[in-house]
């Protein structure tokens, strides 16, 4: 049986267009930007979500039930955490180079995206196989690895990979009962 799972990020950012290792609550969907995506979105038998602030803001702001799952969080971002992309680049810019070109470098003592991605695999094999489809409001990091899995695509096109504020994208990772396949 094939599930089907719909990804969709929590809009991210401090409003200053920086980006910053962080998946605290700096911003998100106002309540029109909400509104707008939660009348596109169909009902889902089940929702699952990260354990960010913004995650769960969205879940609300949509008015949907939630399910909180711990393996969707964001990456553990070490040393970097809630530091911006312009401190990590001046501070430590091989360090930053490594971690957007090597999938198994981690200077920051955290996790690499080879890492995460095997995380989410782990987390899709043990979806349960009735499970026809599902909503995964996630941060986009998590979102890569879910269509890195599902495409079969290399851990290097993970950066490549994007999953825009409030659009959902709807991918079918998983099939039941074979799901062994390691990132």
């Amino acid at each position: 049986m094939t599930i089907r799972l719909t990804l969709l990020c929590p809009i991210a950012g401090d409003g200053t267009g920086e980006a910053v290792f962080d998946d605290d609550d700096l911003s998100g969907p106002g309540p029109s930007e909400a509104g707008a995506a939660g009348a596109a979105l169909p009902r889902y038998p089940v929702v699952f979500r990260a354990p960010s602030a913004r995650c769960a803001r969205t879940a609300r702001a949509l008015a949907l039930e939630s399910t909180l799952e711990p393996a969707l969080r964001g990456f553990d971002y070490g040393e970097w955490h809630g530091r911006t992309a312009a401190e990590v680049a001046a501070a430590d810019p091989c360090g930053l180079s490594a971690w957007l070109t090597d999938p198994d470098a981690a200077p920051h003592g955290g996790e690499s995206v080879r890492g995460l991605c095997r995380r989410i695999t782990r987390w899709l094999n043990s979806l349960p196989p009735d499970m026809d489809s599902a909503l995964v409001i996630a941060e986009p990091a998590v979102a890569r690895a879910v269509l890195v899995h599902a495409l079969s695509a290399p851990v290097r096109a993970f950066w490549h990979l994007t999953v825009p504020p409030l659009s959902p994208v709807s991918v079918a990772p998983c099939v039941c009962p074979a799901r062994t396949r390691a990132a």
